[in-house]
């Protein structure tokens, strides 16, 4: 775990916890390193809607068993 004054050590780790792969986090670290820190937010913001999709289809896979759940709570009672 990073210390709490080492800023590039917590960026990385927030990456890997956000779960960006090697190829994003060294992308993101190497803009870091060369003071173009504010080029990561286009990637970030990338990842991010990537990551929503995926909660929103996970989402309505949830519906539809909610669904078929009271269906079925509903035929047997």
């Amino acid at each position: 775990m990073a210390e709490a004054t080492d800023t590039k050590g917590i960026i990385y780790q927030n990456l890997k916890d956000a779960g960006c792969d090697d190829v994003l986090t060294e992308k993101c670290m190497s803009f870091l390193e060369s003071g173009d820190a504010g080029d990561m937010l286009p990637l970030l913001k990338k990842y991010k809607r990537s990551l929503l999709g995926k909660v929103r289809k996970e989402q309505q896979q949830i519906d539809c068993l909610d669904y078929l759940i009271y269906k079925l709570q509903k035929e047997t009672i």
